[in-house]
Formats: structure tokens, sequence, C-alpha cells
């Protein structure tokens, strides 16, 4: 089958290699506009972008899918599927409908729980104990198509977005190969999703990041998590916020926000029950560290408080 591919970071790269490494016949590669980034604001192309151009494939960057000159080179390609990984896009009813076995996604969670779009980071930040992937034939709606293959993973205790993001990554590369598979043989079939548990992934805002401390210590551990490699769950002391990357729940009292140690290897901050002790951190603008090494030169020491956001 020829196959065209939608996909923007390095969630879809890896299936987009994936792919290639099979050997499928990809005509066109989808993908967001270059972005700037970095300290220098650089422009630069997304993963899949980078991982297309490497083997020679074509590549168009629309803004949207709506006209038909954006849809103009999908047309021209004619595939005969178009495979969706963390695309970025919405995908009119025209653009699902062009494939002859239309659209195929990755998702990141095990459907109908948590469609939408940071499925990673919710399922981390809600205390899940399993995720996985699901591949999904596409219609019109939010991650509501019928399932097509879908594989479950444990989370396991200590994961970060960044850890759970690399492992069902891989995942979903290895399972749209086999959807493939089965669909060009004819044994790929369809299951409804089911009306009950449905929950949705919002996008992760950078305002969610500023850690409220009333909150308990484990939802707070969670968050800590969830929010790591972006954005970065955040404690601010008197106009210094601190990225926090490495904490974990002890038992310990104390008003919520208020800093019950800082010495050479901890930082323990009060939170609405227990407490939450972080070992690796980060100043505006250096680098992670043990928080130890942050601490110096902060004043931050027992007494003090983290802020309480609004």
């Amino acid at each position: 089958m020829k196959i065209a591919f939608a996909g923007t970071p390095e969630f879809a790269a890896v299936a987009l290699r994936a792919l290639i490494d099979a050997g499928h016949e990809v005509v066109l590669v989808l993908t967001q506009p270059d972005r700037r980034s970095g300290r220098g604001m650089k422009l630069t192309p997304s993963p899949v972008k980078q991982v297309a151009l490497a083997h020679g494939i074509a590549v168009d960057q629309p803004e949207k899918l709506r006209t038909a000159e954006q849809q103009a080179a999908l047309r021209a390609a004619a595939p005969e599927v178009l495979v969706v990984a963390a695309y970025g896009l919405i995908l009119p009813q025209a653009v699902l409908d062009l494939p002859r076995h239309g659209c195929l996604n990755i998702h990141a969670s095990l459907l109908p729980r948590w469609r939408g779009a940071a499925p990673i980071h919710r399922a981390i930040e809600a205390g899940d104990r399993e995720t996985g992937i699901t591949i999904m034939q596409m219609d019109a709606g939010l991650d509501t198509g019928a399932m097509l293959l879908e594989r479950a993973v444990a989370i396991p205790p200590g994961a970060t977005t960044g850890s759970l993001h690399d492992t069902l990554a891989t995942l979903g590369g290895e399972m749209i190969v086999e959807a493939l598979e089965r669909l060009a043989r004819g044994a790929l079939e369809a299951t409804p999703q089911p009306e009950a548990g449905v929950t949705y992934a919002h996008k992760i805002d950078k305002a969610e990041a500023r850690l409220d401390w009333r909150r308990d210590a484990v939802a707070l551990e969670r968050a800590v998590r969830a929010f790591n490699p972006f954005p970065g769950a955040v404690a601010e002391f008197d106009g210094l916020a601190l990225k926090l990357w490495q904490a974990e729940v002890i038992e310990a009292d104390g008003e919520p926000g208020a800093v019950l140690a800082a010495d050479g290897d901890a930082l323990v901050i009060a939170c609405g029950r227990g407490a939450l002790r972080v070992t690796v951190a980060q100043k505006p603008g250096g680098r992670r560290q043990p928080v130890g090494e942050v601490l110096q030169g902060t004043g931050i020491a027992a007494g003090n408080r983290a802020a309480l956001p609004d």
C-alpha cells in the first residue's frame, strides 16, 4: 500500500521510522510548519520532517488542511491509507475520506480514557496504574473512532511523562506496522469505543506548572512527574521560580507551602497533607542539579514559604 504520514513531534517520528524500517512505501509526509526554538530562536524543522528528509520523502507543511489548495499535495500523492500520530491539526471530513482505507491514528492511551491532546501527562497526573496505545480508525470526533488494535502497559512507579513517552512511542511504532500488515490481508477488525469510561486529556497549560501546596503531597508528587520534561513543576519563593524535577512524599506536617528543611540534599515543603521532599531542581537559566547545589545563594531556608497560587 501507498502510505502518507501525518505527524510532528518525536512520538510521531518514532512511528515514521518504524514504517520506513518495515519497508513501507511512504509517499508523502505532512507535518507542522517549522517553528522557532532554542536560545537563538532559529527556525527548526519538526522531528518528523527531519526523518522524512533523511530518507528522501516528500514533505508538505500546510498551516491548516481546510482548503483544496492546502489538501492538494495529499490528493496528488493518492495514498491508500493515511497514518496519523500527534499531528496537531484537525483533519476535515474531506481528508478523512480521501484514502481508500481512511486514516489510522496512533493514540497514546487506552481509549476511551484520555481522549485529547495530553494523554501521557494526564495518566501520570491521575495516578493511573496502566496506559497503552490504541490504533484507531479516525472519524470527525475527538479521538472517538473505532478501535483497531489496543495494547496496555503498566505505568512503573516513578515514571515521568518523558520516560513513559519513550515506551509508548516505541510500542506505537510496533503496533502501526502490525495494523498495516493486518489491513493488507483484510484481517483488521474495528470495535466501537465503549460509551462508559470517557475522559479528556486537556492540553497542558503552563499555569498548571505552579504547584498548589494546599493539595496533598501524593497529588503533587504525581504532578512533578507528569510535568517532566514539560512544562516543569514550579515552586516560587519571593519571586524566584524553581523547577522541581524529582521529589518524593514524606510524612511531615506544616502550613501548606512552609519550608520544613532546606539542607544539603533535600528541600522539604509542607503540603495540605504530608510533605514533598525535593531532591532535583533547577534555577531560572540554569540546569538540573541536586537540590543542595540549587539552593546555594538563594537564601531559601527552613521557615520560608513557597507562594500559593491565587
